[in-house]
């Protein structure tokens, strides 16, 4: 199973994106944030300089308060951003996201953003694998299959 089997099911197959310069204010209206938890942070939308999560948000107004909203995507962004690649198998890159607490991974292709995945959709695709094999020993088990 590979990262690029999750990206083929999902409706919105780029990862959404805001330049280095977006206030923190700003950034809060954007539907990526709402819809998907994170944003990339690129100034051309293809390559990654950062990336800003609702986690970072929320940490960001306990230590600095609501003057955070006036900051910059730079000043909070994370710039050591893990990344994979279409054809990196799911499971790695689940075991990757466990290992280091992150919960939304760029995909690249070549250096160019092309999507984004989370722990939400593995663990989705890893449910479904699972229920599928108990099916499939079910119907083994039983005779019908």
């Amino acid at each position: 199973m590979t990262v690029q089997r999750i990206l083929d099911r999902q409706p919105k197959r780029t990862a959404s994106t805001i330049t280095p310069d977006t206030t923190i204010a700003a950034a809060l209206q954007s539907p990526g944030l709402e819809d998907g938890g994170a944003l990339v942070v690129s100034s051309d939308g293809r390559t990654i300089e950062g990336i800003i999560t609702v986690r970072d948000i929320v940490r960001g107004l306990k230590s600095i308060g609501p003057d955070l909203l006036s900051k910059s995507a730079r000043d909070l962004m994370t710039a050591k951003v893990l990344t994979c690649a279409p054809q990196d198998r799911a499971v790695g890159i689940m075991a990757l996201m466990m290992s280091r607490h992150v919960h939304h991974v760029p995909v690249l292709t070549n250096g160019t953003l092309v999507g984004m995945v989370t722990v939400h959709d593995l663990l989705q695709l890893r449910l479904e694998e699972v229920l599928s094999e108990a099916e499939a020993m079910q119907k083994y088990i039983g005779g019908s299959g």
